[in-house]
């Protein structure tokens, strides 16, 4: 009663200020506020109730701005797989990391620029903006898996990308939410943005029938491999001029004899490890219906393959929708879409081992023999890796119309559910077999209901009340558990379920097993009110006030009041009404305030207990032997009270023209968006017992402009069109605030600095080699050489810059330096049209980012990395190829316990700004072809295409791709090549 109170409290309050149309004003379906405006129950406007409001709760009209929109259209002529490969590039202010081109891993966006630091790949999950569709937010899968993982490269379980589920031939728009306004109305979902997407809708009228079908190959990638002839040059020169006869004596086994021809021969280990790989795809649409029901249904079957390591991804998805009109005054609209991907992993050793937590002896690598790697994979064929990823979403939907009274009540749930079967043979774990399964599931259920009044005053004046109420829960929940040394390679899989006598050895079977179960559940409950105000065709005025709480909370701050307010102002019709070179001119100025609550419950309650009882190597091992115990999470970290809900602040003013008719359109938007009382892990001393304490204060605020230009530069009735876009975003984070109000701070290899940028690296200056002894400088005061954290410099070391002239080098004299995200993304496109004929390419690009090479790195401390036998001394198959330009880097002394060849050195820090012809199109419309004029009666359209995607790139990086960085900005070489794809398509409609 307390909340409903409120709400009609803020209902009295915002009276005078009303709520404005918005440019995005469409998204009143995310807030369950649909813009149902029926009229009288006509034959026609039944069928256009069914046809435009029910079908499509979204007034696309309403979402201006040529950058928040994607081209769905030219977007269904490529084999993109996942909704973050459609937005890549073309829609300004967002930025999309597809770090490897393995078919279905995952992919973040980043909207707006970084809200927090990325110290850890849990990180990335905590910035994604929440995806709607079709009104329905899908539940995200929560990062808390990676509580009980030694290695961070992948999530436990089938780790697939879950918006690699929809199928293009199915979304009739994508749209990108940057508006404040418009994001407050969907509330602490949209805290970090929101993408909208919109599936195709039903039509009432006679039977419809769409098919879509593609066919072509992904290629191989080009590699000049080696051997270890390769190897022995490369180290030649490192020898002769640093090699003691103890070094010499300690050389490499695998690289002494010059005849073993596994690693001396022919290294042809790529034509088994790259590979031309089929694709192809086909989809169905139907619909149809009467004046008073109607539906739509679509299925499609895809395999989306890797052009490395026979990698695929196999997509089955389906969609059915049903709307129905009863009476004139309810509408009722239901939608259900279903998705089943399977997922071909790689096969990399560090990957395995990172599963198995089982590092084997590293010292002789993998071979580039093409018979050895052969045996290698016969053995893998062996072993069992499958990767099932399902998922169901859907909404049941009532609407009332009173004519000036709107009620809407929508039932929505999204629940997605991953396993995977782990089996190694013991050929592959030097005798040690190895299986492990999981099981887990995220699902949402939410309950929205919304009143809506209108109330005209005059022809001039209108103003609409609105009030509404959300209920949302989620729930996560794994089962993981594995095993080790089995009796045989036949028992393979399950053998983790039962029991008898022990928890921990199955006697059965006669593994040892460890299992890991968590589960936890998030509310949140929201209400809130709002109302706009419209003045003629000039003027709106909006206000939005909701409190919203959350089961995450701690309870002495469990809601949040978050108010948003919003301008707009028509110039065209103000100061330009008589014009013919404007048709429309229209500047609009928002702010709100977002909560954003915690992504997990450990911050609920403030100090815990946990079962958490390993040891040094296996930190994450929740007992041994079946001994358990109840400790505090020292390494989790201390999580005190007082912790509030994080929140964003965003400023938003946009200017959108329109000219000559609509053949020019351009949108300029400034933004200023603080990210406010963020969480921080802080290390704490050693004698508290915990690494680090959550603390609540650290800010970060980013700044940018976003530009969009399209135009019809040749536009002609007969002749040549050319239609033109490009967009554009710059950006820029600013660390606002620590916690405990520090100026700075060191968390692992990363530095925070108040006035900084967070995505700066914190790396020592190379200024080049010292040759001699006598090089090194003296200390004036001690006649004392420089020393490196305790250690002489000597010949063959680096020189690094003494920032404070203390003779000493260490963490105080590395500096912030490059930026690991791009300042500049953007992408243009360009479509031509010729009689039956059509020409499309699109150019990304993205400016002013750096990337540590890690690849150059180890490849040059061969000496700590071959010695060091961790998961960080694996040498992959595809390690023997050209990765390296050996001529750009300086030999320093390998064996000198500076580590001359670290990675946090602007020695390997290379700009990896780049340029990419992504797609090229071309097709024919047959259907205005004089063949096919006989056949119109059945066939009403049929066109057949071309595709060719990522075709060139053009960037100063030496990797292979600067789109393949993980998101700290380091590049390592595992992020497989984002492959050329060739399609030939035909869509047809009858």
């Amino acid at each position: 009663m307390i909340r409903i109170s409120t709400v009609i409290i803020y209902m009295a309050l915002l009276l005078p200020f009303g709520i404005t149309k918005a440019h995005a004003g469409a998204y009143k379906a995310a807030t369950f506020n649909y813009s149902i405006c029926f009229q009288q129950d006509t034959a026609d406007t039944v069928k256009k109730k069914l046809d435009t409001v029910i079908v499509t709760p979204i007034n696309r009209a309403l979402l201006k701005g040529f950058a928040d929109s994607l081209n769905v259209k030219l977007s269904t002529l490529t084999p993109n797989a996942s909704i973050q490969q459609m937005l890549k590039g073309n829609i300004a202010g967002v930025y999309v990391q597809e770090t490897t081109g393995e078919p279905g891993t995952e992919q973040s966006m980043i909207i707006r620029g970084l809200s927090s630091p990325l110290f850890s790949k849990n990180d990335i999950y905590n910035q994604q903006p929440m995806v709607y569709v079709n009104g329905v937010p899908l539940v995200q899968e929560s990062s808390f898996v990676f509580d009980i993982q030694k290695y961070g490269f992948n999530r436990i379980g089938p780790a697939t990308n879950l918006l690699a589920g929809y199928d293009i031939g199915n979304i009739n728009s994508i749209e990108v939410i940057k508006d404040p306004l418009e994001l407050a109305k969907l509330g602490p979902n949209a805290a970090n943005g929101a993408v909208w997407i919109t599936t195709k809708g039903a039509r009432s009228g006679n039977r419809q029938l769409s098919i879509n079908s593609y066919f072509g190959f992904v290629q191989a990638s080009k590699v000049s491999t080696t051997n270890a002839a390769y190897e022995n040059q490369f180290r030649k020169p490192f020898y002769q001029k640093y090699a003691t006869e103890s070094d010499y004596l300690n050389y490499p086994g695998y690289l002494r004899d010059s005849t073993n021809a596994d690693y001396y021969g022919p290294a042809r280990w790529n034509d088994l490890y790259y590979q031309n790989t089929a694709v192809h795809s086909v989809d169905l649409g139907l619909t149809g219906g009467s004046d008073r029901a109607n539906f739509r249904f679509f299925g499609s079957g895809t395999t989306n393959a890797g052009n490395a390591d026979n990698t695929a991804l196999n997509r089955y998805t389906a969609s059915f929708q049903i709307n129905m009109l009863p009476f004139s005054w309810l509408t009722v609209s239901s939608n259900v879409n279903a998705s089943r991907m399977d997922r071909d992993r790689n096969r990399s050793l560090r990957d395995r081992f990172a599963e198995t937590r089982y590092i084997p002896d590293l010292y002789n690598p993998l071979p580039p023999s093409e018979n050895t790697y052969q045996a290698l994979l016969n053995e893998d064929s062996k072993s069992i890796d499958n990767n099932k990823t399902t998922a169901v979403n859907g909404y049941l939907s009532l609407g009332v119309d009173f004519n000036k009274f709107k009620f809407v009540s929508r039932l929505s749930f999204d629940y997605n559910q991953g396993t995977r079967d782990v089996f190694y043979p013991s050929t592959l774990m030097e005798g040690n077999n190895y299986v492990s399964s999981y099981l887990g599931y995220n699902q949402r259920f939410r309950i929205d209901n919304s009143l809506n009044y209108t109330r005209e005053l005059n022809k001039d004046n209108k103003v609409v009340f609105t009030a509404g109420q959300s209920y949302q829960t989620d729930t996560h929940k794994y089962n993981y558990a594995n095993a080790y040394n089995g009796p045989n390679d036949f028992i393979k899989i399950n053998v983790v379920e039962g029991g008898t006598d022990s928890a921990t050895y199955l006697k059965p079977v006669g593994y040892l097993v460890y299992r890991y179960i968590d589960k936890e559940q998030a509310r949140l409950f929201s209400v809130y009110g709002s109302a706009k105000y419209e003045y003629k065709d000039l003027l709106s005025f909006s206000a939005l006030i909701r409190d919203d709480g959350s089961s995450n909370a701690q309870p002495g701050s469990r809601w949040f009041i978050a108010p948003a307010f919003s301008g707009q102002w028509n110039l065209k019709n103000q100061f330009l009404k008589e014009s013919s070179t404007f048709d429309d001119l229209t500047l609009n100025a928002s702010w709100s305030r977002i909560g954003k609550p915690f992504t997990d419950d450990r911050f609920a309650a403030g100090p815990q207990y946990r079962v958490e009882i390993g040891w040094d190597a296996e930190p994450t091992i929740p007992g041994y032997n079946g001994v358990a115990g109840i400790s505090r999470p020292y390494t989790s970290g201390w999580v005190g009270y007082n912790l509030k809900w994080s929140y964003t602040d965003e400023l938003n003013v946009a200017l959108n023209a329109s000219l000559f008719k609509g053949r020019l359109n351009a949108s300029a938007t400034y933004y200023i968006k603080d990210d406010k009382r963020m969480l921080l892990s802080i290390p704490v001393p050693q004698e508290y017992g915990f690494e680090s304490s959550y603390v609540s204060g650290m800010g970060v605020r980013n700044t940018g402009i976003e530009l969009g230009l399209q135009g019809s530069i040749i536009k002609t009735s007969n002749g040549l069109n050319w239609t033109s876009g490009i967009n554009a975003s710059i950006n820029k984070n600013k660390l606002t605030a620590l916690p405990n109000g520090l100026d700075e701070l060191v968390i692992g290899d990363r530095k925070l600095k108040v006035g900084q940028a967070i995505d700066q690296f914190y790396i020592f200056q190379n200024q080049g080699i010292y040759n001699s002894d006598s090089e090194v400088p003296v200390n004036p005061a001690t006649n004392k050489r420089m020393t490196f954290e305790g250690t002489t410099l000597k010949a063959g070391d680096p020189k690094w810059q003494d920032l404070n002239g203390d003779y000493v080098i260490n963490d105080a004299d590395k500096v912030l330096k490059g930026h690991s995200m791009p300042k500049i993304t953007g992408g243009w496109s360009n479509d031509f049209r010729y009689g039956n004929f059509d020409l499309n390419f699109n150019i990304i690009f993205a400016v002013g980012q750096k990337a540590l090479n890690q690849v150059a790195s180890s490849q040059y401390d061969f000496i700590n990395r071959e010695s060091g036998n961790d998961i960080n001394s694996i040498k992959e198959i595809f390690s023997w190829q050209v990765n390296v330009d050996a001529s750009k880097y300086p030999i320093y002394n390998p064996w000198s316990s500076v580590v001359p060849y670290r990675l946090d050195q602007d020695l390997f820090l290379e700009n990896a700004s780049y340029a990419k012809l992504r797609t090229v199109s071309v097709g024919y419309d047959l259907s205005k072809s004089a063949m096919f004029t006989k056949l119109k009666s059945t066939f009403k359209r049929a066109y057949i295409y071309l595709t060719a995607n990522n075709l060139v790139t053009v960037s100063p990086f030496s990797g292979s791709d600067p789109e393949l960085i993980d998101y700290n900005g380091i590049y390592t070489g595992y992020g497989m090549a984002i492959p050329r794809t060739y399609i030939i398509g035909l869509k047809l409609d009858l």
